[in-house]
């Protein structure tokens, strides 16, 4: 009796054996791959950076250019320089090819959406005008980058780069002064009338106010030195040939006040805007023979 009761034990431990090898070979669920998810919070384009609540958008576009009886590309008339005499310096045709990337992320917060939106430019060209000059030494093709880049040059531009929170726009932005039917969207440029132009931003501070109906309101400080600046002559000193003297403005002291009243509906949008801009003078003209005077004399 007492062979038989550990036989059966032993049986029942030898199953038990087996029975827990089994259990070892069976195969491990494989742990869930976390791929990109679609963010579809704020439209098409928009999915969650990995392990993060921020939604990004990655775009961009490829522009070439050709302008013919220009003097440079982006629909510069042919009115001053060679190109405006005609003569045989002149370029009959300008070229320019360019890659923009853009980058736009969103992160809600419990005091709102912030936004963060950047553009660079990558940009090789002609400018046209003229890219021979006999009067001058380094204007001769492919030395004077006003003129041409050089082989495998070009340069890279900042269109954009601001942040945005609660109405607020802080960094390089597009102007309340300016009217989104100019540039590049509206196909037209800021040598026709209608003037200012910053489809390519400026420095500024903005806070733009929803009253709902499509009705918004604007007010912003924008960075002048880029913009709304032009030549200031002291007419107490001799003038040239054409009327002019030595620029004489002065340095920067305030920014611009810059606003602007839209409606949006959709038959279109209207929209008034408003700038401030103090004219400072430096009553000297900048000029080789008459220079400004230094901060030590």
């Amino acid at each position: 009796m007492m062979a038989a009761r550990k036989f059966i034990l032993g049986s029942a431990a030898g199953l038990l054996a087996i029975g827990g090898a089994q259990a070892a070979d069976l195969p491990v669920k494989a742990k869930a791959v976390e791929y990109v998810r679609i963010c579809s919070l704020y439209g098409a384009g928009f999915f969650f950076i990995p392990g993060t609540d921020t939604c990004i958008k990655l775009g961009g576009y490829l522009r070439v250019d050709t302008t013919f009886n220009s003097s440079g590309t982006q629909d510069a008339p042919a009115y001053t320089g060679d190109s405006g005499q005609g003569n045989r310096y002149r370029d009959y045709f300008s070229t320019r090819s360019r890659l923009a990337l853009t980058v736009d992320t969103r992160t809600a917060t419990e005091y709102g959406v912030v936004r963060t939106f950047g553009q660079a430019d990558f940009q090789f060209d002609t400018l046209g005008g003229s890219t021979f000059n006999p009067n001058s030494l380094n204007t001769t093709l492919g030395n004077n980058g006003n003129l041409l880049n050089s082989v495998g040059g070009g340069y890279t531009a900042v269109e954009m780069g601001f942040i945005q929170f609660a109405g607020f726009t802080f960094g390089r932005s597009a102007s309340a002064y300016a009217t989104p039917w100019h540039g590049y969207p509206g196909n037209n440029s800021s040598y026709l009338l209608g003037g200012h132009d910053t489809v390519t931003g400026v420095n500024n501070i903005q806070y733009t106010a929803q009253f709902g109906n499509g009705v918004s309101g604007t007010i912003g400080l924008d960075d002048p030195t880029v913009y709304n600046r032009t030549a200031l002559y002291n007419l107490t000193t001799p003038i040239n040939a054409v009327g002019t003297t030595g620029n004489a403005y002065g340095g920067v002291r305030a920014p611009d006040i810059v606003g602007n009243i839209r409606i949006d509906q959709a038959w279109g949008l209207f929209q008034i805007s408003a700038a401030g801009h103090l004219v400072d003078g430096s009553y000297n003209t900048l000029t080789t023979s008459n220079a400004a005077p230094s901060a030590l004399s």
